[in-house]
């Protein structure tokens, strides 16, 4: 990709979660739309400005790349997208399929049970919810598929990990970050930054931008108006102090990460 298509792309997971920040963008920028885990190879490999990429990413490749402030994709308490399904309660569960598609609820879940005393097996599997649990006891499914699963099935909810998170440190989650090479332009990752935050802040505060970015979700999603107008109650791109809190306790206590976050401005 040459240089001047890099600098106006900006990836997006593929996911309704950023669906408010998306909606409308100005013409001006190509969207490259992935899910949370090949984003970040995206954004190392120089196929977009900046994306939203999995706390747990930003962790593991924090010396390639910095963080924007403002936004992300976070919750204060049940998330209603990052959930364990199954049968049995977790405390019963032997084994767990984990998704191939995001590191941050891998590594949530993995530190929630450690909190419990629960070593199950652990699966890497496709995100499928049928094929997860013919083979483990529990599944865990992240966007999408997880609100889905969930109105196709909620009796085998046994856990959304926004809302355990919140329970064990009393503090909200942040599942994704957007996140660029140190290496980019700070021009650039403003002009591109706040192309997002004036999208957030229409859906915000415009009822009728609201409506559309909701009805929007729902052209490529299975939900209704009323389970995504809730979702959208529940999964929030507005990071503030309290949720700053919260993801660094996840970057230092969950990854390892002493330093915690580091933000481009």
């Amino acid at each position: 990709m040459d240089d001047s298509l890099w600098m106006r792309t900006i990836g997006r997971v593929a996911f309704l979660n950023c669906d408010p920040l998306f909606f409308g963008i100005d013409k001006q920028w190509e969207v490259l739309a992935a899910p949370p885990s090949w984003l970040t190879g995206h954004l190392l490999r120089k196929d977009c400005i900046l994306a939203p990429i999995p706390a747990a990413d930003y962790a593991r490749h924090s010396d390639e790349l910095i963080l924007l402030p403002d936004i992300g994709i976070c919750s204060r308490g049940e998330v209603g997208s990052v959930l364990v399904f199954g049968e049995v309660p977790i405390a019963e569960m032997n084994s767990i399929a984990l998704p191939t598609d995001s590191s941050t609820s891998v590594q949530l879940l993995k530190f929630l049970l450690e909190k419990r005393g629960l070593t199950p097996h652990f699966e890497m599997m496709g995100p499928d919810l049928a094929s997860m649990l013919d083979k483990c006891d529990g599944a865990l499914l992240i966007g999408d598929r997880a609100l889905e699963g969930a109105n196709n099935s909620p009796s085998i909810v046994q856990l959304d990990l926004g809302k355990d998170w919140l329970n064990f440190t009393q503090k909200p989650m942040v599942f994704g970050v957007f996140a660029a090479r140190k290496d980019t332009p700070l021009e650039s990752l403003r002009l591109a930054q706040s192309a997002l935050i004036e999208n957030l802040r229409l859906f915000e505060h415009n009822n009728e931008q609201r409506n559309k970015v909701i009805q929007w979700a729902m052209s490529h999603s299975e939900l209704d108006y009323e389970r995504l107008d809730k979702y959208f109650g529940e999964v929030f791109n507005r990071i503030d102090t309290d949720h700053l809190d919260g993801l660094n306790e996840f970057l230092v206590e969950a990854c390892g990460l002493a330093n915690g976050a580091q933000f481009a401005w």
